[in-house]
């Protein structure tokens, strides 16, 4: 019989494969887009029928995962070194282990995007320091320039991933460990980022693990202080606060209560959905989220997905471009 992944793509046999079930109703492209950076990601890849092409990096190796959607589950294929390990780690990645339910709405625009994220899981990558660049790229600048400049660096330093051509893994922490600063600086990158980059590269292992005590701590406090812990250990970078810990937090950690403060549209999001308030501080978000706490970061997503916008009464962020300077 033939595999018609094979007569497409011309890859080879998966090196692992497994079928992950999955509770309906389920949404796999819509669940790992959070960690697709922009449409023209090189490491991720959704196709029309709703599969998921994913490059990555784990501890055993670089890995090349194609995640299918079938009934009542996913079936996931490996190629690379790390093809064993992703695929025993798919169910979490997936969000498995995530509990939608846990949400109880008491706003109607919480409501409303509860139902329009019907099948929408918040699953963990465990790849810590894959979340991380991205959101250090992204401090402080627009979502475009900062896909531009994470397109540039796997353009760069990635490498082409394993298995069925197309896709480029992120780079390796070891290389730009090794990357005096300002060669980021052509990419787009000023010095204070391109510093704190390459400080996290050296720790990489390190923030690695914190995934792994965050996945084994048992359900309830053990976990709470497992987390408190990771996002303690993140902020004790200096360039790492509260939104770039949160968005790494949501991802790598899957926690569905990782708020991202700080940032330029939320809190105006946030305000303006559940009080009709077209401008809101970091507190009043808070206050508004209160009873949502454990679940604050699915609130906020889900928001999104109601088109919850508060009215613009300035211009909107400018992109620059470092590398112009």
């Amino acid at each position: 019989m033939t595999d018609p992944l094979r007569e497409r793509t011309g890859a080879g046999p998966a090196e692992a494969e497994a079928v992950v079930p999955m509770a309906a109703p389920y949404r796999l492209a819509g669940t790992l887009a959070i960690h697709r950076r922009g449409n023209g990601d090189p490491a991720f890849r959704i196709e029309q029928s709703g599969a998921v092409w994913f490059a990555t990096r784990r501890a055993t190796g670089p890995v090349t995962l194609f995640l299918q959607p079938i009934v009542d589950g996913v079936r996931v294929r490996a190629w690379g070194l790390g093809s064993l390990e992703a695929v025993a780690g798919a169910p979490a990645l997936l969000g498995a282990e995530d509990d939608p339910a846990a949400l109880v709405p008491v706003h109607p625009a919480v409501d409303e995007g509860a139902r329009r994220g019907r099948g929408l899981r918040i699953g963990r990558s465990g790849a810590v320091f894959e979340a991380l660049v991205p959101a250090i790229l992204e401090q402080k600048i627009t979502g475009e320039e900062a896909h531009r400049v994470y397109r540039a660096l796997i353009r760069v330093y990635g490498e082409d991933a394993p298995g069925p051509p197309g896709l480029r893994l992120p780079p390796a922490p070891e290389v730009l460990a090794a990357l005096p600063y300002h060669v980021f600086h052509p990419l787009g990158l000023e010095r204070r980022r391109a510093e704190l980059i390459r400080a996290v590269a050296r720790e990489a292992p390190r923030l690695e693990h914190l995934a792994v005590l965050v996945s084994e701590a048992a359900p309830g406090g053990d976990r709470q202080a497992a987390l408190a812990s990771a996002y303690a250990a993140l902020r004790a970078f200096p360039g790492i606060g509260p939104w770039t810990a949160a968005e790494v937090g949501f991802r790598a950690f899957g926690d569905p209560d990782a708020v991202s403060l700080g940032d330029f549209h939320i809190p105006n999001m946030v305000c303006w959905a559940l009080a009709g308030e077209p401008r809101g501080t970091d507190e009043r978000m808070l206050e508004l989220l209160e009873p949502y706490r454990g679940q604050r970061a699915r609130v906020t997503r889900l928001l999104e997905l109601t088109g919850a916008q508060a009215p613009r009464y300035g211009p909107r962020l400018s992109s620059r471009r470092i590398n112009a300077l």
